[in-house]
Formats: structure tokens, sequence, C-alpha cells
């Protein structure tokens, strides 16, 4: 599944809205979106304008794959459980937000951190998902858990005590 957040900003965000909704329409993938006061309505995905934050979190930790805004706490929650999320930052030339601070900041958190994906071209947010798992673990900063690696080193250690 995947999952597309657009925030809660009051401007719309149609254009990531209605691409993923065509996007849902050509692909066996289903796609959940949570649409803000984008004027677009999916008919292909099931979507509604806001989630509850417990539901929120549930479907981010369900996805496969995440797709956000570029407001930070969006792209922060799938940090949180272990995923990198592609991150579409709204534009000031579509009238997505009021200035381009999303499409400023989210460049260089990706710069600096890598561990996130921008697309800056909706139009290629396709080819993303069709490389997702190819960029995810061609990136710098490849997320790993903490939990997984400590349980490794901890089974590797108790193995060493029964050889």
């Amino acid at each position: 599944m995947i999952f597309v957040t657009v925030g809660t900003h009051e401007q719309p965000f149609n254009r990531l809205v209605e691409y993923m909704d065509q996007w849902a329409a050509a692909h066996e993938e289903e796609v959940i979106m949570q649409t803000g006061f984008s004027t677009y309505e999916p008919q292909h995905c099931e979507w509604s304008k806001l989630y509850p934050y417990p539901r929120m979190v549930e479907l981010v930790s369900q996805a496969r794959i995440v797709i956000t805004h570029g407001g930070p706490s969006s792209f922060i929650m799938p940090l949180q459980v272990g995923k990198i999320p592609i991150v579409v930052p709204r534009r000031k030339e579509f009238d997505e937000h009021v200035n381009d601070h999303q499409y400023e900041f989210s460049r260089a958190v990706a710069q600096r951190q890598g561990n996130i994906i921008v697309v800056e071209d909706v139009q290629k947010v396709g080819e993303t998902l069709e490389n997702y798992d190819t960029l995810i673990q061609s990136m710098p900063a490849a997320l790993q858990s903490n939990n997984v690696t400590f349980n490794q080193k901890l089974e590797q250690a108790v193995e060493a005590l029964f050889q």
C-alpha cells in the first residue's frame, strides 16, 4: 500500500492528489490518500480530507511507501517509523503555498541528511515509485533501526555463548 499525505495547509495540492489518483487507476497497488484542502476528489483510491492522528500513524506504519508534501511534520513521521519518504514539495508557482519554503527546506534536508527522496516534478513520482527500492538502497543515510542492530548483535553474542 502507498500512503499519500498533503498535510493540513489550507491551499489545495491538487497536482499531487490528481497525479496519484491517475497512478492508482493504472496500477494494482492500493493507494490511500489524505487530501487536506485539495479540491480534486480521487476516484481510484481510498481517501479522506483528514485522518485522526492515530489513524495517520497506523497508515504510515502499514504503508510500503509514504509520499508526503514538503512539510517537516509530514515527512518526519515516516522517518520515525523507519521509512524513507518520497517528498513532493508544494510550490508557490502552482498556488500550493505562499512561498517556496517547502521546496527549499526539503532539498536542504535531502542534501544534508540523505534520508528523504525529493521529487520536484510530480510527473516523475511514478518513475520514483518504480525505482524506490533501488533508490533507498543507494542512499548515503539509508535508515537502519537501532533495535534491529541491537537484536542482531545480541543474537550473535548468545550464539557465541552456546558454541
